[in-house]
């Protein structure tokens, strides 16, 4: 990786950090105003799902306009919506600003998060995809766990609305950084044809025909989904699993945690310079995914439950590399940006499906087999789709023979 590449993953960093600050402020700063937990949680629902229902809109921008000015625009206006939301609270009062500054910003951290898919294979184009892609979720981890950590240092110190202000500033920091890296790199994106006017849901027509005729892409989607039921009931319960079921202490979960956090960096950085094709990669990452849940639902010791969860957390980014470069081998780039926007929201409709498992099975004693259960349900869809893959490809064998 060139040197002034650094400033551009620099730049996923900070943007990163930024975010996970807000992710985690909203909810606490909530509870501590209202005392009810019910209030921290229906922040929690406002400032998250806006994220995930305009991925295919913002996909759709991309194929339309240059990826890098809607990054460079989305870092700008987060920082403009964390000043606009200090200056409407200091004017108004009211906890609500905070809520929808953080939703707002959770909007365009779709819009770049979109930008930079269609952006890296433009970027990095005379590199092997996996091993860029692997950079990137590190970046992307590095600012996930250290967001968190120093959103709780900030609030030890100051109050809720100059933590949001240093958000803002690491905003524009992260849109120096992508400057500097434009400047350095020389980097100009593809011409692009003027779009003819057509109606709005041409798009996403567009979009949901090559998922449903391009070869192989509904079979990723169908992996990524399944993959993200157990990811997704594995964030919901580990809190309960280790300190209830496990009765361990909030010191052990929160070391528990930090191992999670250094597996990803070893296996991502591993990913980055081992160069494995990307089939070994999601084959390796989804086995080992499998049976980490499998371990963690059925193991009755606490050590068994933090062996599977290393397992899962651990290989969970390794996974996402082998999706994201198999993405971008079979969609059209001309319409990549519309096709990935509508990939990823099918991919994370089954999170908040686990969410709603654990709901209806809340009880600790139930809490186990359902991780076992939805672990075996991603084996299963996994083996479906490698049968029928396998299936597929000897009738085309077949086909061409005759």
């Amino acid at each position: 990786m060139r040197v002034n590449h650094q400033a551009f993953f620099c730049s996923l960093f900070i943007a990163r950090l930024a975010d996970q600050i807000l992710l985690f402020l909203v909810p606490l700063v909530v509870f501590q105003t209202t005392r009810q937990v019910s209030w921290s949680g229906l922040a929690f629902f406002i400032e998250t799902l806006p994220r995930y229902l305009v991925f295919p809109f913002f996909g759709a921008l991309c194929d339309r306009f240059a990826p890098l000015r809607l990054m460079r625009l989305s870092q700008a206006v987060r920082a403009l919506a964390c000043f606009g939301g200090i200056a409407a609270y200091a004017l108004v009062g009211g906890i609500g600003w905070l809520i929808a500054l953080s939703a707002a910003c959770g909007v365009l951290t779709s819009q770049g998060l979109v930008a930079r898919e269609v952006m890296l294979p433009q970027i990095f184009s005379t590199q092997q995809i996996q091993k860029v892609l692997a950079y990137s979720q590190l970046a992307d981890q590095l600012g996930f766990v250290l967001g968190p950590m120093l959103a709780a240092l900030m609030l030890g110190v100051w109050r809720w609305e100059w933590v949001v202000a240093a958000t803002g500033v690491l905003f524009l920091c992260a849109d120096a950084a992508l400057f500097i890296w434009q400047r350095l790199s020389g980097f100009h994106p593809p011409a692009r044809s003027p779009a003819p006017v057509t109606h709005w849901t041409r798009p996403l027509r567009i979009a949901l025909s090559h998922i449903w005729t391009l070869p192989g892409l509904k079979q990723v989607i169908m992996l990524a989904a399944a993959e993200n039921l157990v990811i997704g009931v594995t964030v919901a319960t580990s809190a309960a699993m280790v300190t209830g079921l496990h009765a361990q202490s909030n010191r052990y979960y929160a070391g528990l945690q930090t191992a999670g956090a250094i597996a990803t960096v070893l296996v991502l950085l591993t990913v980055a310079r081992a160069g494995w094709p990307a089939r070994v990669l999601g084959l390796v990452a989804f086995v080992t995914i499998c049976a980490g849940g499998v371990i963690a639902g059925a193991s009755a010791s606490p050590w068994g439950y933090a062996l599977g969860f290393l397992l899962i957390v651990g290989f969970d980014k390794m996974f996402n590399v082998y999706i994201r470069s198999a993405r971008l081998q079979i969609i059209p780039p001309e319409d990549y940006g519309k096709t990935i926007g509508v990939a990823i929201l099918l991919n994370n409709l089954t999170q908040p499906l686990a969410g709603l498992l654990v709901g209806v099975f809340s009880a600790r004693t139930q809490t186990g087999p359902l991780i076992v259960a939805l672990s075996l349900t991603m084996g299963g869809i996994g083996a479906a789709v490698s049968i029928g893959s396998a299936l597929l490809h000897r009738k085309r064998a077949w086909a061409l023979e005759e």
